[in-house]
């Protein structure tokens, strides 16, 4: 028979997760609004920034359903900070590139979430940022 106190462990250890989540997610939207550029999209050009993707691979690793990513990626073509190319050996393939605007955008970007990042190590500690970060990486 499980023991009570692990179970009930796992479910604080989730309620705990989604609920620290969504403070520094609301957090760093607050920083990162005026820029006018929500969370999701800074997400997604720090991904395409970091490496050419399709559309599919981009859905994957960010763990975005596709509707609410083409919409995103739809917002940041329109802005020009994104655009998508056609790939020459697949027709079928749709590759996303940041544009020049949007690497200047994304720098601006990285510096208010970086200043984000700083104020939460100075209110928790930095050492407890560095070993947060490196457990939950070992959870993903």
């Amino acid at each position: 028979m499980p023991d009570q106190h692990h179970t009930l462990a796992r479910a604080d250890l989730v309620d705990l997760l989604t609920r620290a989540q969504r403070a520094l997610v609301r957090a760093l939207a607050g920083a990162l609004e005026e820029e006018g550029v929500t969370v999701d999209q800074w997400r997604v050009l720090r991904a395409l920034a970091a490496e050419e993707r399709s559309m599919g691979e981009l859905a994957a690793a960010l763990e975005i359903p596709h509707a609410t990513l083409t919409r995103t990626v739809d917002t940041l073509v329109d802005s020009a900070y994104l655009y998508r190319s056609q790939s020459a050996e697949d027709r079928r393939r749709i590759s996303v590139h940041v544009s020049d605007l949007g690497h200047v955008k994304l720098r601006r970007l990285e510096s208010l979430a970086a200043a984000h990042e700083r104020a939460l190590a100075d209110r928790v500690g930095r050492h407890t940022v560095v070993d947060l970060a490196g457990m939950l990486r070992s959870l993903v």
